[in-house]
């Protein structure tokens, strides 16, 4: 559904930000895209929804080049970005304004979702929070049941509360033909929601997998000491020891913690990508 073929791409030609990247994504799932500040995940978003272009390479969702923006690809492809700019308008006069775009749009789902989100439909905009403006995106995003659902940082500005709304409104929005790809720095926001996970580091995606292949391969748990064990790829101090990311050769069962996991990926990128071919 999102596929990328040796694709290379920079706000320089002399300095690429990607370089021969190659990504394989299906639906039925909903992917987790971490990296540090500068990583480059807001424009791979960009890139697959065709607000840049691509130096070299070839980008297909839904079988079409997002850089031409057919109208077919439009109206199955929404992307919630970082910084939202919404009209001085009420919700239910944006939602009957951009509605007629999306020929999936469910109008009922949408209120569902505002009422989910403790969001009044008669409200206008401009009067919002952050916080508010992002959610009433958010929950008309999921209402146009496009095939495609990009979004980046869509937590930010929401409060702690508001996150497990997310997280549970999100899980009950996916379907066997939909594809849903979130992007975050705030990697605990992404637990008990995503199977599978992408992580950048260094131009580079290190790895790609679902979730249970990456607890097949590492453990994570808390050891009493460190010294000499060879197998550990990331630890941190605990009041019962350590916590640590550790190669699982044993084929012991672990939850993944996912900021755990990126961290060992940033400390041991080369290891890892070894690991996970």
């Amino acid at each position: 559904m999102i596929h990328l073929d040796n694709v290379s791409f920079g706000y320089s030609k002399r300095k690429l930000l990607f370089e021969n990247l190659s990504l394989d994504l299906r639906p039925g799932h909903i992917f987790g895209l971490l990296g540090k500040n500068g990583a480059g995940k807001s424009s791979l978003l960009r890139l697959m929804t065709g607000l840049l272009y691509p130096f070299g390479g070839r980008i297909e969702v839904n079988g079409y080049e997002p850089k031409k923006r057919q109208p077919a690809f439009l109206q199955d492809v929404f992307f919630v970005p970082e910084e939202i700019y919404l009209p001085s308008v009420t919700v239910d006069q944006y939602a009957g304004t951009l509605a007629p775009f999306y020929p999936r749009f469910d109008e009922s789902e949408f209120l569902r979702y505002l009422t989910e989100f403790d969001i009044p439909e008669g409200n206008k905009m401009t009067g919002m929070s952050f916080g508010q403006k992002k959610k009433v995106l958010i929950a008309f995003a999921l209402a146009t049941n496009t095939r495609v659902l990009i979004m980046d940082e869509p937590t930010n500005g929401l409060d702690i509360p508001s996150k497990s709304q997310f997280r549970k409104i999100v899980s009950t929005a996916l379907r066997p033909d939909r594809l849903m790809l979130i992007s975050t720095h705030q990697v605990r926001d992404l637990d008990n929601l995503i199977d599978h996970i992408i992580i950048l580091d260094d131009s580079q995606i290190v790895i790609q997998h679902n979730l249970e292949a990456v607890a097949e391969r590492l453990y994570f748990g808390t050891r009493s000491q460190l010294e000499n064990d060879t197998q550990v790829l990331y630890a941190e101090p605990s009041l019962h020891g350590y916590n640590a990311v550790t190669e699982n050769s044993e084929r012991e069962e672990s939850r993944v913690d996912l900021e755990q996991l990126f961290n060992a990926v940033m400390k041991n990128p080369g290891k890892i990508k070894e690991m996970f071919g």
